[in-house]
């Protein structure tokens, strides 16, 4: 095993290690998490992408977003209070994971005229919605169907997604017909309403592993223009350099944004998420300067870990939110010069799409802007919005 980063701080305890991790915890908005939402601005979503967390109280859905985007253990997590207000969270870890979180108390009431479903399915791009396997999930499949209606009616390109909770007290074959029974209720559901067209993604889910990690990111890849860009510098990358299977991950919350085309294994994935766990806890104790200056993670990171079964597992940083995490063959990691030059080719290339990227956003913005002044009255007031 090869690190990029070594120093003299060679005794941290595990506190001290906490407290540097939080410096590569999720950015949030200036301003922290809005308990309260102000749904007038039809504008606010013009540029991230919304996705909406539902489903029915203690269903899982603050546990979820604390572990995949806070670090937050999953033991830590029963000691959460449960939601009673709308709260809203930006996360804005990189140019592609940019996008807002919105976590709705399992409450909510869709025929109070005080909610207006209508401006929020509208701004939306993933709807959420979590069931608790462990428990009996008719009342569930019941909100599942009135939400996906309605928002359906309001925005036709919402892409709807299950996630099938609290599996980990299941066996495998429970969950399987769990999985199944859930997956033919909702979808008989929506063709007695004459609802064919929608279509549900369901994943079996739990906080204890790494399956709400996979889960979310094919949620967030559904969100990401740039997807089929990154998906083909990834397989030009790995065919010209003998790697076996290549993932392109936000180091942050340990979602991975794209892959190649070849099948995504679970414990491929596994193996990734922990290395970057390694690099990141390896870091925070010998990389930083002896004032503990710096990050644990920089564009100098990389490191080679070589497993017993003849595969090296090679991580390099492309930005400073974004690694790249490759499985090679040892004898094809012999031509190590070469990957590293077509590794620079991959990096150089993600930095222009990034480039692009953050040229659509910015004109976005502009134009957002301008369309709030016109809606503006002549001496600079803004209208009110009902």
């Amino acid at each position: 095993m090869s690190w990029l980063k070594k120093g003299s701080q060679r005794q941290r305890d595990w506190q001290g290690r906490r407290q540097l991790r939080v410096s590569v915890s999720p950015r949030v908005a200036a301003g922290g998490v809005h308990p309260v939402l102000d749904f007038s601005d039809p504008f606010s979503t013009e540029v991230k992408p919304r996705i909406l967390l539902m489903g029915l109280r203690r269903s899982g859905k603050s546990s979820i977003q604390k572990v995949v985007f806070h670090k937050m253990s999953p033991n830590e997590t029963l000691f959460l209070e449960s939601t009673n207000k709308i709260c809203r969270e930006d996360v804005s870890n990189s140019s592609f994971v940019n996008f807002q979180i919105w976590d709705f108390p399992g409450q909510i009431d869709f025929f109070d005229p005080t909610f207006d479903y209508e401006m929020i399915f509208r701004g939306t791009g993933a709807l959420i919605f979590v069931i608790d396997s462990q428990d009996d999930y008719m009342e569930a499949l019941a909100r599942l169907h009135l939400t996906v209606t309605r928002a359906y009616k309001v925005n036709t390109d919402i892409n709807f997604e299950v996630f099938i909770h609290k599996v980990d007290g299941l066996s495998d074959d429970h969950k399987i017909e769990t999985q199944r029974d859930i997956h033919q209720r909702a979808n008989d559901d929506l063709a007695d309403a004459g609802l064919e067209k929608i279509h549900l993604s369901f994943y079996l889910t739990s906080i204890y592993d790494h399956s709400i990690f996979e889960a979310f990111s094919k949620v967030v890849q559904k969100l990401i223009p740039q997807l089929p860009t990154l998906e083909n510098l990834l397989n030009i990358f790995i065919s010209n350099s003998g790697i076996e299977k290549a993932f392109l991950f936000d180091v942050v919350s340990k979602i991975y944004i794209a892959t190649d085309s070849t099948p995504v294994d679970m414990q491929t994935y596994e193996l990734c998420c922990d290395m970057i766990d390694v690099v990141i806890d390896i870091s925070c104790i010998y990389g930083l300067k002896e004032d503990g200056a710096g990050t644990p993670y920089d564009k100098e990171s990389t490191a080679i870990i070589k497993l017993n079964n003849t595969t090296v597992l090679y991580l390099k940083e492309v930005t400073k939110f974004l690694a790249l995490v490759c499985f090679v063959r040892e004898e094809s990691f012999e031509r190590k010069g070469l990957i590293d030059y077509n590794f620079h080719c991959f990096r150089k290339a993600i930095h222009e799409v990034f480039e692009v990227r953050m040229k659509v956003v910015k004109s976005r913005k502009v134009q957002n802007r301008l369309q709030k002044k016109k809606r503006a009255t002549p001496n600079g007031t803004p209208r009110v919005l009902l």
